[in-house]
């Protein structure tokens, strides 16, 4: 079983960056891809990024292409997405996810899911 637990939401201005992380608690943790997926309200879950279970390999929507950076260190047992020159089409609930194999674009091939952290950019 994998449990994931997202942190470092909040509330920035346009233009801004943050950081958000996620941990990974449970066994073979090194064997997952990752994934980072947004709901705004009122919208479907999308894709955000994606990252291979070794890190060589990383995919980007392209609304955050060039500004959103996915990483992970197995070593913390823990993923990130750096987020810069934030919009305010960006405010969302951020969820990771973790699946076997490859990293997909798909929330529904991910296994896991956490519980998400909230993120407003307005000004």
């Amino acid at each position: 079983q994998v449990q994931l637990v997202e942190s470092g939401g909040g509330l920035v201005q346009p233009g801004d960056s943050l950081r958000l992380s996620c941990a990974i608690i449970g066994r073979t943790y090194s064997r997952y891809a990752m994934g980072w997926f947004r709901q705004a309200p009122g919208k479907e879950r999308e894709f955000v990024a994606a990252i291979s279970w070794s890190g060589d390999d990383t995919d980007y929507a392209d609304s955050v292409k060039g500004r959103f950076t996915i990483s992970r260190d197995n070593a913390k047992n823990t993923v990130y997405l750096q987020m810069n020159s934030l919009k305010p089409e960006d405010t969302a609930v951020y969820y990771c996810a973790a699946k076997t194999l490859v990293r997909s674009s798909i929330p529904g091939a991910y296994h896991y899911w956490g519980q998400g952290t909230q993120v407003t950019v307005s000004s």
